[in-house]
């Protein structure tokens, strides 16, 4: 019987990979799984060999807070894929783990076929990495075709395998509360705590200045499970009528589909509320240790993926100390009283959301890539 490890660091990782793995599962069932994983694959009936909680670090100071932890987890897990001895390794994200792990294992075993999904983005800071990954790693998946480019240049085996937040899902129906059937300004203000530390006393300034000058929305927020009782209280305390959040993902799609415009957290989540057509703003604070350390290595000029692609400004950002409730006030005010310039944002948008999907889907193409090691 074939044999797949496979290794995440954090939810989202747990999350993509246990969509390759159902696909997998549908095409190939004598297949043992193991994994360093969380709630998704462990509801496909795949075991864990310790709780992922254990290794989700995030920030730049958080990894180095927790360097020595983060090195025992890697000898760790190290031991647990050898004693497993998988045919493949499949990593998921979270390269600063992962892919340490994946080196270790390569140089213990070669034999081991190293497949990662998500590459590092080379395109934003240490594009050198790229060099020494072609020692351990035997097929990355991309989830952008102009990333190819970095990956061909070394002679490393890459597949396109398109974004997974872009795939075609059909949702239920749902009924939808009153306060959905106004106009609606979604909201997604992040799921770490320190990101809501940062961003939700804005937001809520920002409602209050909309609802003080008569300027009438509903406002969702977008929540996780870990993070709708912060939001709660905060709603609460504040006494806003037209707030609500919602942190059920089966109705989060409807939810964006029906909103008229979306203030969004730099990250994946904002292109899903691309990917159906609402027009949108980008923000982001962190702190001043991780700004600077950011800004000091990253070779970008954009923090949103479709002004990244495009190298230009699409949709607006508001990031660091431009990211207050003056600045989204007049930001959002000024786009929904000009529909032209809508228009042209989501002409934009749309035409490079096309060039991100994949011919099925994200994970019919990976688990595609994963069968064909098993042959």
């Amino acid at each position: 019987m074939k044999k797949i490890f496979i290794l995440t660091g954090e939810p989202s990782g747990d999350k993509l990979a246990s969509e390759v793995i159902k696909k997998l599962k549908n095409s190939k069932t004598d297949i043992e799984y193991l994994s360093v994983g969380g709630q998704h694959l462990q509801s496909l009936g795949i075991k864990t060999i310790y709780d992922q909680k254990d290794i989700t670090y995030i920030a730049f100071t958080d990894i180095l807070l927790n360097i020595f932890s983060i090195k025992r987890k890697i000898n760790e897990t190290v031991n647990k894929i050898l004693d497993f001895n998988p045919d493949i390794l499949f990593s998921v994200d979270s390269p600063d783990f992962t892919l340490r792990v994946s080196k270790k294992i390569k140089s213990k075993k070669p034999d081991i076929k190293t497949i990662h999904f998500i590459a590092p983005k080379v395109w934003a800071w240490r594009e050198s990495r790229v060099k020494k990954m072609k020692d351990y790693i035997d097929h990355i998946l991309l989830l952008f075709n102009f990333e190819r480019t970095y990956f061909d240049k070394e002679k490393i085996k890459n597949t396109f395998v398109g974004h997974p937040i872009l795939d075609n899902t059909n949702h239920e129906k749902i009924e939808i509360s009153e306060l959905l059937k106004g106009k609606i300004i979604s909201i997604f203000p992040g799921s770490r705590l320190s990101e809501l530390k940062s961003h939700v006393p804005v937001l809520i300034d920002f409602i209050k200045r909309m609802n003080k000058e008569k300027i009438y929305y509903n406002y969702i927020f977008h929540a996780t499970e870990n993070s709708k009782d912060f939001l709660s209280q905060i709603i609460k305390k504040n006494n806003l009528e037209n707030v609500d959040l919602i942190s059920n993902e089966k109705i989060k799609n409807t939810t964006i589909k029906k909103s008229t415009f979306a203030i969004v957290k730099s990250g994946t989540v904002s292109l899903e509320v691309c990917k159906y057509g609402v027009p949108s703003i980008i923000i982001y604070k962190m702190n001043s240790l991780n700004f600077l350390i950011a800004k000091f290595f990253l070779k970008i000029k954009f923090a949103n993926m479709i002004n990244i692609i495009n190298n230009k400004e699409i949709i607006p950002e508001l990031l660091q100390n431009e990211c207050n409730s003056d600045e989204i006030y007049k930001t959002v005010n000024y786009l929904l009283k000009k529909p032209e310039l809508i228009k042209q944002q989501l002409k934009q948008v749309n035409k490079t959301i096309k060039e991100l999907k994949s011919i099925t889907s994200s994970s019919n193409e990976a688990s595609n890539v994963l069968l064909s090691y098993l042959r």
